[in-house]
């Protein structure tokens, strides 16, 4: 959905400075044809409220975010599209609250952890906005059900990454495909697998060339087993600079398959990918996408939400890149 109200967080909002760093998730489900959501009771502040709790250190927003409601409420699933962030004051000053859609499957099993969350309640969107404690929690949940009304709440990701820090190529001696990723880079890719599962992409589309290889293989290892991975010559630089619609191609293909994907690939190829996922964007969310070399820093990426109904279009795009140490 184009312009999307997130509050810009560059450590201040409206010129105030941030305190507190949290992220959370608005849990929900189509029951009966109806837009159902979870609220969670608080003991501790007898308060219903959203999944969320404050980042640790070393850790993203979305990881944050996952982690939160793997802890209050047992619930392991992707994020969908990002929703509002929130900005209110507490006791160590101004905090602000990032949050996401998170679909909550048929076979899934809520557990409160009996300490933050004594009990949850699913129900309708106007329901949760007489009950929700916080007024500024109301803000993301008429952003969720807007999402839902337009078609655009059920989604899947497909992530475009460029690979990360790798070794100086003035001072690689060796095939240009055997370049290998600086220490920086290797640890950019640990943090780049636990980001990623944030999202939890099924397929890995990656160019065969070691640093691209190497950036994903720790997310590979920590899905066990459970992701499919295709290495496509066509993502290479050299291939790119030979026929560069082939490599455009390949986003084409990742749309008709409708189903969560990564594609990993070099700084010179990122304009025909950006190029083809732009085509497939809802008006305006194009404007978003970066427009000058070098696009992507290494090992940052781009999240496309795909609608899962209908045509498969690009309705949020968010820019992330993993926590460096």
């Amino acid at each position: 959905m184009a312009d999307q109200p997130r509050i810009a967080d560059e450590g201040q909002v409206l010129g105030e400075p941030v305190s507190v760093y949290a992220a959370g998730a608005l849990p929900w489900r189509i029951r009966s044809g109806e837009l159902e959501v979870l609220l969670i009771h608080r003991p501790r502040y007898d308060d219903w409220s959203w999944p969320k709790g404050k980042q640790d250190r070393g850790e993203t927003m979305p990881e944050c975010a996952i982690r939160e409601v793997r802890e209050e409420i047992g619930l392991e699933e992707p994020l969908g599209v990002p929703l509002p962030a929130t900005s209110y004051h507490v006791t160590a000053g101004l905090k602000i609250v990032h949050y996401w859609a998170l679909k909550v499957p048929p076979s899934a099993v809520i557990r409160p952890d009996g300490t933050e969350v004594d009990s949850v309640h699913w129900c309708g969107v106007e329901e949760a906005a007489t009950l929700l404690t916080n007024p500024t929690d109301v803000l993301p949940l008429r952003w969720l059900a807007e999402c839902h009304r337009r078609g655009e709440l059920d989604t899947l990701p497909l992530i475009l990454l460029r690979h990360a820090k790798a070794k100086p190529r003035g001072s690689w001696t060796k095939a240009e495909g055997d370049r290998t990723l600086a220490a920086s880079g290797v640890r950019q890719a640990a943090a780049l697998a636990r980001l990623l599962a944030a999202w939890r992409p099924k397929r890995v589309v990656t160019s065969p060339w070691r640093r691209c290889v190497d950036t994903v293989q720790p997310y590979i290892a920590a899905s066990k087993g459970t992701v499919k991975v295709r290495l496509n010559e066509k993502l290479t630089e050299a291939a790119y600079k030979r026929k560069p619609e082939k490599a455009a191609a390949i986003v084409g293909k990742l749309f008709d398959k409708r189903s969560s994907a990564l594609i990993c690939t070099h700084r010179p190829v990122l304009p025909a990918l950006l190029g083809a996922f732009a085509e497939r964007c809802e008006p305006g969310i194009e404007s978003e996408l970066p427009a000058e070399d070098p696009y992507l820093a290494p090992g940052e990426m781009l999240v496309f939400h795909v609608t899962v109904e209908g045509t498969p279009q690009v309705v949020a795009v968010e820019q992330v890149k993993p926590f460096e140490d």
